[in-house]
């Protein structure tokens, strides 16, 4: 974090500190929308402490790192992956400012395609994380997730018409290093995440 003003109040000093901890909670649970989506493991794994805990339901419930590993087998049925994160609600421990907690909610999709399968199945689920962020070495990551389910709307077979006219001669995303963001914006690149400070 920059260096206060020396004449900076300090009540001023701890709202500006928490407004940028507040920010840079958001870009981490943002960011994990991208690594999820692009399949980005390494991105992924950036994420997070290396001692940190995750809990996808049946998928998985233990270290987040045994859980990144197991990514790439879970995603090869996923021909389309698209989470958005609505409301963020996050709190600060008053006691140990680089402790919070985070409600996220999301809308995520999922298109599985299963190998031999021609059409697939949509998956839509409405659903919340809840976090638990550190700040270590002066940089916010995950120290546990679980995700909630609230809703799930399933269309069997798929609904996804990526050839409509709507959309005729726009980019198309993808999993993977094929999707267009990493040909059209230069600084999105795969692999860790980029710390800014």
């Amino acid at each position: 974090m920059p260096d206060m003003p020396s004449d900076m109040p300090s009540d001023m000093q701890n709202d500006l500190k928490k407004l940028l901890d507040k920010e840079a909670i958001r870009e981490l649970v943002q960011i994990y929308c991208r690594a999820a989506d692009r399949h980005d493991h390494v991105l992924m794994r950036s994420l997070y402490h290396e001692d940190a805990y995750d809990d996808h339901g049946n998928f998985f419930k233990g270290p987040a790192m045994e859980f990144i590993d197991m990514l790439p087998d879970i995603q090869k049925a996923m021909a389309i992956l698209h989470h958005n994160v609505t409301t963020h609600n996050i709190f600060f421990d008053p006691e140990n400012p680089d402790y919070a907690e985070g409600e996220t909610y999301i809308i995520a999709f999922h298109k599985v395609q299963p190998e031999g399968d021609p059409n697939g199945h949509d998956v839509l689920i409405g659903g919340r994380y809840f976090d638990i962020y550190e700040k270590r070495d002066g940089v916010w990551k995950f120290s546990s997730r679980s995700i909630d389910a609230d809703w799930v709307y399933v269309s069997d077979p798929s609904n996804v018409a990526l050839d409509h006219p709507m959309i005729d001669g726009v980019h198309i995303g993808c999993p993977g290093t094929e999707d267009p963001s990493y040909k059209l914006l230069k600084l999105f690149k795969p692999g860790p995440r980029p710390i800014s400070r």
